[in-house]
């Protein structure tokens, strides 16, 4: 009898821990930890000291079936962090589910900005993601999410594969926001009219606060190809969009901070430099 040959699936578990305090009139990193291969890079403070701006880089490159990636960010009392990654993060196809799991906290006072670059979702993929943020107080965030279902630039269906997602916000405990997705690979869904209407990226903005009527006027009328609109909600402003190609969403995305960021937080949009490489 021939023996049978483990079979051994090598796989990524990466963790990153930041903490963020105000000292002075300055934002300071005053925690960074990391294990496996996630991490930030040099804290930056293109907009002066009050805002700290950090990179965070998954050097693989992408994520396989088997991976696990956990990232928690504090933001302490009267801090600002700024949050963003240099490209996109990108799910291999895989007979495995991988996994992130994202936990937010900002504290009263504190400002927190999640703007990473888009998602892609290769055909195969089964990507798990849980997000959680948690805000006290006055607690400020703006956050988005840009999703692209397959490779659009090199005409890939994702016509096999699962997503799953799950983002729940809260403050002081009480529940502001809780959505759930599920999206098979080739699901009727993927081009229906009350689905993605055969659009294959999808993008989610969601910023705290309340907008004057004329600034929720100018976000929507901006020219755009995506298809797309904002909600005024108690606390909060969403907004989605479906989109032919990333970039389409991205520049939408981006064109909304310019105006929301002023509005909203308090200060003039200063695009990161990472966003142009």
């Amino acid at each position: 009898m021939t023996a049978l040959t483990p079979i051994f699936t090598p796989h990524w578990l990466a963790e990153l821990d930041l903490g963020y305090a105000r000292l002075g009139q300055a934002t300071r990193p005053v925690r960074r930890r990391h294990n496996g291969p996630l991490r930030v890079q040099k804290h930056l403070y293109p907009e002066g000291p009050e805002v700290c701006q950090h990179i965070v880089v998954h050097p693989p490159g992408g994520i396989a079936g088997g991976d696990r990636l956990a990232i928690h960010a504090e933001v302490g009392h009267g801090a600002w962090a700024q949050l963003t990654s240099p490209g996109a993060a990108k799910w291999y196809r895989a007979a495995s589910p991988a996994h992130q799991t994202l936990d937010l906290r900002v504290q009263a006072g504190a400002t927190l900005e999640w703007l990473p670059q888009e998602t892609i979702v290769y055909a195969g993929a089964q990507p798990e993601l849980r997000t959680r943020i948690d805000l006290e107080g006055d607690a400020r965030l703006f956050y988005w999410d840009i999703v692209a279902l397959g490779r659009p630039a090199c005409a890939e269906r994702f016509d096999s594969g699962r997503l799953r997602a799950a983002l729940d916000i809260r403050r002081d405990g009480q529940l502001l926001w809780h959505e759930r997705q599920a999206i098979e690979g080739g699901d009727r869904l993927l081009d229906s009219p009350i689905g993605l209407a055969g659009q294959p990226v999808f993008g989610t903005l969601i910023v705290t606060g309340t907008l004057d009527t004329d600034v929720l006027d100018a976000c929507r009328d901006l020219k755009t190809p995506v298809r797309g609109d904002l909600t005024q909600l108690p606390g909060l402003v969403v907004a989605r969009c479906l989109a032919g190609e990333t970039l389409e969403a991205r520049a939408w995305m981006i064109a909304l901070w310019q105006r929301l960021r002023p509005a909203l937080l308090g200060r003039e949009a200063l695009a990161p430099r990472i966003w142009s490489t």
